[in-house]
């Protein structure tokens, strides 16, 4: 097993990318801190968890990734269960409704930005400050978007954010290479999740942004499903992945390519 004795954080563990990537860390026999603001849905993951007999096992974390007080928390919470954080997996993130520069609101950039930017920076910031501790030192995942690497596959404030994620996975990685720190993201495509919803926030889907945004897109690619992406996640992770660092790896069954 790669995660028998870690220590791993992931958010946005209550569905989705985020549920199969806990769950994959404990079936590798990792402790695994899920982080979401729904309780009852990371009761019923730590109990299948259980149940299942995997090898590690699951800690529901309550709260919300926007705030500066839960991201630090979780990382304590982490430390104080385990004694170190081995890997942290920023992946709780949500979308824009498509929306041009010229129709964006305040309140939804506002809003994208704070769960899709500050949150993963919170949790980064004190993940470095305790992995600069260990001698063990670490690993961090982000889960950033094919929004991040490209400008015409959602609406400004998505594709800023991921930017951003992705200009931060990336300075980070050179920051602290020569500290034992790693820092990679992956960069999907369309998912099956739960994500769609937060397109329905606020003013709901822009169509003529969602119009642009879709134009040329090869429609026969599929959707991934969330073990593929966890996958992905688990590799880079672990220790077969330990001379990357900085890397944006793009796992969207070939549609930024199209």
């Amino acid at each position: 097993m790669r995660f028998e004795g870690k220590s791993v954080v992931v958010t946005g563990a209550s569905s989705g990318m985020g549920r199969q990537i806990a769950y994959d860390f404990a079936k590798e026999g990792a402790t695994v801190v899920a982080v979401a603001r729904r309780a009852e849905r990371l009761e019923e993951l730590a109990g299948q968890v259980e149940s299942d007999g995997l090898a590690g096992k699951v800690l529901p974390y309550v709260g919300d990734v926007c705030s500066r007080e839960v991201n630090e928390g979780m990382i304590d919470f982490a430390v104080k269960k385990c004694g170190k954080l081995d890997v942290l997996v920023n992946n709780a993130g949500i979308m824009d409704g498509f929306e041009a520069i010229g129709d964006i609101s305040d309140e939804r950039w506002d809003q994208v930005f704070a769960v899709n930017v500050k949150g993963p920076m919170f949790a980064m910031r004190k993940a470095v400050q305790v992995m600069l501790g260990q001698k063990t030192h670490g690993n961090i995942v982000n889960v950033a978007s094919i929004g991040g690497t490209n400008g015409a596959r959602a609406g400004a404030a998505y594709t800023a954010s991921k930017h951003a994620l992705v200009g931060m996975t990336e300075n980070t990685g050179y920051m602290y290479a020569h500290e034992g720190i790693r820092c990679n993201a992956i960069c999907p495509g369309g998912v099956e999740t739960e994500i769609g919803g937060s397109m329905m926030s606020g003013s709901g889907i822009n169509q003529f942004g969602m119009d642009r945004a879709m134009a040329g897109l090869d429609k026969e690619i599929r959707t991934g499903k969330p073990e593929e992406l966890a996958a992905a996640v688990l590799f880079v992770a672990s220790d077969e992945a330990s001379f990357m660092t900085g890397a944006c790896v793009k796992v969207d069954g070939g549609v930024s390519v199209n």
